[in-house]
């Protein structure tokens, strides 16, 4: 038996969200007794995952597999669950996982688990806590099969070290034939990606035209986050929709989420509410964000937005 793993890598590199998959296997693995194995595909660094607690390896190296083919990518995961008898699979929360991890569980007939957010509190029965109801409220979930899919929620576990001695394997599965092609791809360059920031700054209405956008962009830039709006800032187009967050955008788990000049409609706060710590600048103190918010700062973002810039850069420069 075994907790196997995938462990995504993007053109060749992890990204946190892997590693805190792989850190999350460790711990079911070490509630079962039993080893954790890590499945990678054209890693360029496959060990780094040992780090955090790998005890074994399977590194698939195909350049049919440069481009993300779901149906390829299920396969294969499907091939390394059987051949390491896997007990639990491990599926990170990235829009690629979102989509692999109910496929995957229907070809091994296994129950399946989305927004996982802890270890199990107990492994017979085989119960997990999930987020529910827009991270409004939490479910205990018993899983009865033999095998357990488990989607883990971005952002829930942390990453946390735990070097192994680790044993890598060169894993040749069978790539079926999907039918699908990958004809482009359009790429953000030059930018943090939403999905993988730990702060996100993002605005809305409030900044009054995409003229202004210049206070969000050194913000972000002084604090290391990645940039977001509100969906009518996408609608009416001072921003891209790519940078759009919430419920009918894209979610956020960040462990910062700044939200300027925006409201709080109820489905922008759908859609950040897992994000740990919010806060938000608004001149409004009746907007539904500060109910939702951890810290608030009443007043024009024209005016509080430098001067925090300002201060955040003399601390960097003592720091």
């Amino acid at each position: 038996m075994s907790v196997l793993v995938f462990a995504e890598s993007p053109e060749g590199k992890f990204k946190k969200i892997a590693f805190e998959a792989v850190s999350y296997g460790k711990k079911i693995a070490s509630q079962l007794k039993t080893q954790l194995v890590v499945l990678t595909i054209n890693a360029e660094n496959a060990s780094e995952v040992a780090t955090y607690g790998a005890d074994k390896i399977l590194k698939v190296n195909n350049g049919d597999l440069a481009n993300f083919n779901a149906i390829k990518t299920v396969s294969i995961i499907q091939q390394a669950a059987q051949k390491e008898n896997a007990e639990v699979v491990i599926i990170d929360s990235s829009s690629n996982g979102l989509y692999l991890a109910p496929i995957i569980s229907a070809k091994l007939e296994a129950g399946f688990a989305s927004n996982v957010i802890e270890e199990p509190s107990s492994t017979v029965p085989f119960i997990v806590k999930r987020k529910a109801f827009s991270n409004k409220a939490f479910i205990h979930t018993e899983i009865p099969t033999a095998i357990k899919v488990l989607g883990l929620a971005k952002n829930s576990v942390g990453v946390l070290e735990n070097s192994t001695s680790v044993n890598e394997e060169v894993f040749s599965p069978e790539i079926i034939a999907s039918g699908v092609t990958s004809v482009s791809t359009n790429k953000s360059s030059g930018k943090i990606s939403i999905a993988d920031a730990d702060i996100v700054v993002s605005g809305g209405r409030g900044l009054k035209g995409p003229e202004n956008w210049g206070l969000i962009e050194e913000l972000a830039d002084v604090l290391g986050a990645a940039i977001a709006c509100s969906k009518p800032v996408s609608d009416l187009g001072w921003r891209s929709h790519e940078e759009h967050v919430g419920q009918t955008g894209k979610p956020v788990a960040a462990n910062l989420y700044i939200a300027i000049g925006i409201s709080g409609a109820i489905q922008h706060l759908a859609g950040v509410n897992a994000s740990k710590v919010k806060v938000v600048i608004n001149t409004d103190p009746e907007a539904p964000f500060f109910k939702a918010a951890e810290y608030g700062i009443i007043g024009d973002a024209f005016e509080v937005v430098p001067k925090l810039i300002e201060k955040l850069k003399e601390f960097k420069a003592k720091n």
